[in-house]
């Protein structure tokens, strides 16, 4: 289903039957809350039976109550301030152990991941890195760690990577001038999604080079200008981003790169123990 579930959901509104009706209204004046309420839950909060949100979401077209449930959440992450994510999460919370809740979260997001990231994509992103002219990588707020960490550990393979300075609009067509063709740029951002991000890709795919998105659906802006997109899941805790599946993709990608690089890494790494050693850059642990 490719429209806004509140579109469709105002657009049937005439065919609905009244408990249908009052599911549908709350939707409506509160979808930030609905998107986390279980189907036994919205039904109690608006006085229908767990059986009729279930029909609800049938009608409207989806697979079922969580198929609705899914869209809903992937409207709203884009869409909903800071204090409304604080305002979510205290309702989804309750009196939940929270450890446990973010934890699980964070490897069913991991999970989901593992069986949908398209593994073709994947690989034409690696063989393109790996033959790159110059490597770009652009992540800017909460994306900007992920960025630094993909950043750290290309540096320690190629000698040819650059990490867009993303402090100003300017500073980062300044950074890409001289993209084109043979180079890649690697863009990364989840919602709420940063438009500089956005703006690098473009303009680095317009003038020719490859660009590859690592961000969270086919929804996302960045997804339509990537030649390949790399999708992993993300979530929200309260006003924190969960990047944990993200960081588990990149990770994933700098092995697969290393792989393709296993001779100079061996080099580059018996040079690095050397100095290291020579300048006491690491503490010995006794044994």
């Amino acid at each position: 289903m490719n429209r806004d579930i509140l579109t469709v959901i105002q657009d049937s509104m005439h065919t609905f039957s009244k408990g249908q009706r009052k599911i549908a209204n709350f939707i409506l004046e509160s979808y930030d809350k609905a998107a986390f309420m279980t189907a036994s839950r919205l039904g109690q909060r608006v006085g229908v039976s767990e059986s009729t949100v279930v029909r609800f979401a049938f009608e409207l077209g989806y697979d079922g109550y969580p198929d609705m449930q899914r869209s809903l959440q992937k409207m709203i992450r884009n869409r909903l301030t800071t204090v409304q994510r604080i305002e979510v999460t205290n309702d989804r919370l309750g009196d939940q152990d929270l450890l446990s809740m973010v934890l699980q979260s964070d490897v069913e997001k991991i999970r989901q991941t593992l069986e949908e990231l398209d593994r073709d994509s994947f690989y034409k992103a690696v063989d393109a890195i790996v033959s790159a002219r110059k490597i770009y990588i652009i992540g800017v707020r909460s994306s900007a760690a992920i960025a630094s960490f993909l950043h750290f550990y290309f540096n320690l393979i190629f000698d040819n990577v650059v990490l867009v300075s993303a402090n100003t609009a300017s500073e980062i067509f300044e950074s890409l001038l001289r993209v084109g063709e043979g180079d890649v740029v690697v863009g990364i951002s989840f919602p709420r999604y940063s438009s500089r991000t956005v703006q690098a890709l473009s303009f680095a795919r317009d003038r020719g080079a490859t660009t590859v998105a690592i961000t969270d659906s086919e929804t996302s802006p960045l997804a339509p200008i990537s030649r390949y997109t790399l999708m992993a899941r993300s979530d929200m805790a309260s006003f924190v981003d969960s990047l944990v599946a993200p960081l588990s993709l990149v990770n994933a990608l700098l092995v697969a790169v290393s792989q393709r690089k296993n001779e100079d890494l061996a080099r580059t790494f018996h040079t690095l123990e050397e100095i290291w050693e020579e300048y006491g850059v690491y503490e010995k642990v006794p044994e």
